[in-house]
């Protein structure tokens, strides 16, 4: 049943028990947990006209996970994950969206979805104890459970250039590309950013244009992905052994089943440290970090080693030593900022067609009617891509008019940087749970691995509200500062703080910077989840139903 027709007949409130945001994997596994698992009565809304979530925005050329593929799945179905053939190493964009499509299919997903709409505000009422839902299509809801799964990455950001909307040719954001793709053959085409969007994206449109210019303001550490197509009988003998597979990807750093070194950078001499980079190279994606060394993550001196490894390599590759040079990360450390996994992107800056721009040096003044002017030059183009990335883990929901008790605004309460209880609660939202919020592991993990762990805990949250008589969870202010602590001191020791990354809100201007992510690992976070539980929910008070209802 599509919400929207039913609500349209009439101006009357529709009472649920649950309002889902997002039909990405976070929406489509809560509202599989909540309705039919559960028997909830749910709604989830989505701004596209389908789901995908991520994978349903972010449709520029190369887009595709760094996740290996046989990883980056749903793990709650055990047929399902049997059934489904990854084609590559890793999965492409219109496949992880395939993926999606079937399992909507295959659990009759989007019989209570409503596609094409927005939540534009959503307001805890203690009258009633419920959440009071608007959508831009004028819906009303009122429900006793509001669940984000509004991605990490999902709000889009460009920079404020002077003149940006002057220009007359074609402009594009890559999250939010055209589902009818992009035609760039024979065209003059400019890529503003060379973040990991930009990386998958510029191999492919140099392959395609007549000239491409890349503006990069940032050079970046790259580890080579050796994506290709994924021997059907190797993908056997994985499934043969899945449950143990994701058993051991629960309880890990990131999220991966990978076996991760004890061995430090520094307890090698140069000869055996070099072979054992080349061996982790040649393996390819965050199997470089996994396999090589223990201490790359929080020793300046061991990092440096990997640095200086990744520097050599874009050096041989890259066969003009200038380009190369701007190429070269310098100013942070390997890791500071995401690890990206990339497809001949260094090579492509053999070819002919291809000039770098270092706005460092020549910034950028103006987009002008024809194209992009810098300090030094103007640039005519008939495309401009900006590839500069989001405003990452508090943008979306800083676009939704949330309010708890008495009325505050989370995007108030948020103003100094987000402040959450295990980045799934806030003090004084009520019954509001953010799948992958600010303050858990999400972007620093496997996703589907850390979006599962969310929703079977608030599952089971539910199941024990509802068994035990209780009306309302609540994160104690107490417990929510005292995690708030724990994740910046967490995130102290690591790469991370020494440069200037989304994590940090670096790239967008006036906002706070504060490391929103967990950077304490998949498992340990999993294990201070079930300590919490354990302990009757510790960091949280309840609320009885009888007291509720008398209130």
């Amino acid at each position: 049943m599509d919400a929207r027709s039913e609500v349209n007949e009439s101006t009357a409130v529709r009472e649920l028990d649950a309002v889902i945001i997002g039909a990405g994997f976070s929406g489509l596994y809560a509202n599989h947990k909540l309705r039919d698992t559960l028997g909830l009565d749910v709604a989830v809304i989505e701004a596209g006209t389908d789901v995908g979530g991520t994978w349903y925005w972010n449709r520029y050329p190369g887009a595709r996970c760094d996740s290996e593929s046989y990883m980056y799945c749903f793990a709650f179905d055990r047929d399902l994950m049997q059934e489904w053939e990854w084609s590559g190493k890793y999965p492409e964009q219109p496949e992880i969206l395939r993926y999606l499509n079937h399992v909507a299919d295959r659990f009759d997903l989007r019989r209570n979805m409503q596609f094409n709409t927005r939540v534009t505000a959503a307001h805890f009422d203690e009258q009633t104890n419920r959440w009071d839902v608007e959508t831009d299509a004028g819906d009303r809801f009122r429900c006793r459970y509001l669940i984000t799964g509004i991605g990490c990455l999902s709000s889009g950001q460009i920079p404020d250039f002077p003149g940006r909307d002057s220009f007359e040719g074609e402009s594009y954001h890559t999250g939010s590309w055209p589902h009818e793709g992009v035609d760039f053959a024979g065209k003059r085409v400019a890529v503003i950013g060379t973040g990991s969007s930009g990386v998958q994206s510029i191999p492919v449109i140099a392959a395609e244009a007549d000239h491409l210019h890349v503006f990069q303001r940032t050079p970046q550490y790259m580890v080579p992905a050796r994506h290709g197509n994924i021997d059907k009988s190797a993908l056997d003998e994985i499934k043969k052994d899945y449950d143990a597979i994701y058993e051991k990807a629960r309880h890990s750093i990131g999220g991966f089943p990978y076996d991760v070194t004890d061995r430090s950078a520094l307890s090698v001499d140069d000869a055996e440290r070099q072979a054992i980079f080349e061996k982790a190279w040649e393996a390819g994606g965050f199997r470089f970090t996994f396999d090589s060394f223990s201490d790359l993550r929080t020793d300046l001196e061991a990092n440096e080693t990997a640095a200086e490894f990744i520097r050599s390599k874009i050096r041989q590759t890259v066969r003009d030593p200038e380009v190369a040079e701007k190429l070269v990360p310098i100013d942070h450390p390997f890791g500071s900022k995401r690890t990206l996994i990339d497809t001949n992107y260094f090579e492509t800056y053999n070819r002919d067609n291809v000039t770098l721009v270092d706005i460092n040096t020549d910034p950028i003044v103006e987009i002008t009617k024809t194209g992009i002017r810098t300090e030094q030059q103007q640039f005519d183009f008939d495309v401009i891509v900006y590839a500069t990335g989001f405003d990452a883990m508090t943008g979306s929901f800083n676009k939704i008019d949330i309010r708890g008790r008495q009325g505050e605004e989370l995007k108030e309460k948020w103003a100094a940087g987000p402040l959450t209880y295990l980045g799934l609660t806030v003090a004084g939202f009520p019954n509001l749970f953010m799948i992958t919020g600010p303050g858990s592991p999400s972007v620093l993990t496997n996703m589907p691995i850390a979006i599962e762990q969310h929703v079977d805990l608030v599952t089971d949250t539910i199941v024990h509200l509802r068994d035990e008589g209780l009306e309302l969870i609540e994160a104690d202010a107490d417990a929510e500062g005292a995690w708030v602590e724990h994740v910046n001191e967490v995130a102290k020791p690591t790469m991370f703080m020494h440069a200037n990354s989304w994590y940090l809100g670096a790239n967008v201007p006036g906002k706070p910077r504060v490391f929103m992510p967990y950077a304490g690992g998949m498992g340990a976070y999993r294990e201070r989840c079930e300590q919490i539980v354990a302990n009757d929910y510790e960091g949280f008070h309840f609320t009885k139903a009888s007291v509720a209802a008398n209130s």
